[in-house]
């Protein structure tokens, strides 16, 4: 459960199930105020049900460059300013018998890379403001991969746009150092989440997405700048990106071979 002392108004995205949904049912627990957003309003419906006096919805996709300011004015009038961004929505494709195509890749970054960015333009402006007005610094969070550590087979759609929001972030951050804005990037592992269904590999260290929740809830009391987690997986893809040869030559063995 979330255990931030001070009442939030937080914003995320993605919330509809996963990672998003049990953020969204923690810190409401805890008493925080949560505006939750998606594409599916029956699924962000059905996740304020169990807390509707502190979670409230608004339908919009990410990727929709037209729909940001309809989700800025959401935020002004249901949170009525914003201490907290919880940027989550993902998108996961994996490019099958090596077979690359833009539009493959389009699908992924217009969410992973280009819906990171649309909502941190929704919700930059609010945060600065927040912070004029309180005087109390905001936090952007954005959710990654630890793909983005080294290649995975079949991922490099997914695990490329992981590895351009890693730098996204770690950037902004940089850049927001003077303005009382910090920038969290969280990096998780396998996560039992609707986006992992069709995974048809083997899947270490998996948890349960209310597992994961606490972690990054614990990043984000701390203000880090990385949450990365389960560490037995950070450490052993650390080593991997370290001996780059010996990681491809094991995941060359445990691709088959298409005849």
């Amino acid at each position: 459960m979330a255990k931030m002392t001070t009442i939030k108004k937080i914003w995320i995205t993605g919330a509809g199930s996963g990672i998003g949904k049990a953020l969204a049912l923690q810190f409401s627990a805890a008493g925080h105020q949560v505006l939750i957003s998606g594409r599916d309003s029956v699924k962000l419906d059905a996740v304020a049900s169990h807390c509707p006096d502190k979670i409230t919805t608004f339908a919009w996709d990410v990727s929709d460059d037209l729909g940001c300011d309809a989700m800025g004015q959401a935020i002004d009038d249901q949170l009525a300013g914003l201490d907290l961004a919880i940027l989550n929505a993902g998108h996961c494709e994996y490019v099958e018998d090596s077979e690359v195509t833009s539009d493959l890749f389009r699908r992924v970054y217009n969410v992973n890379v280009f819906g990171m960015v649309n909502s941190i333009a929704v919700a930059l402006p609010r945060l600065r403001d927040a912070v004029a007005t309180s005087g109390c610094k905001g936090q952007i969070v954005g959710i990654a991969s630890l793909s983005a550590i080294v290649g995975f087979p079949r991922a490099e759609a997914y695990g490329s746009s992981k590895a351009a929001v890693n730098y996204l972030l770690e950037s902004l951050r940089l850049d927001l150092a003077n303005q009382m804005v910090d920038v969290t990037v969280v990096n998780p592992g396998f996560v039992e989440t609707p986006m992992i269904g069709s995974n048809d590999f083997s899947m270490p260290f998996i948890m349960s997405a209310e597992q994961a929740a606490k972690r990054i809830i614990i990043g984000i009391d701390a203000r880090k700048f990385k949450v990365q987690f389960p560490k037995r997986l950070y450490c052993i893809l650390v080593l991997a990106a370290a001996f780059p040869r010996l990681w491809y030559r094991l995941n060359r063995r445990a691709t088959p071979v298409k005849t």
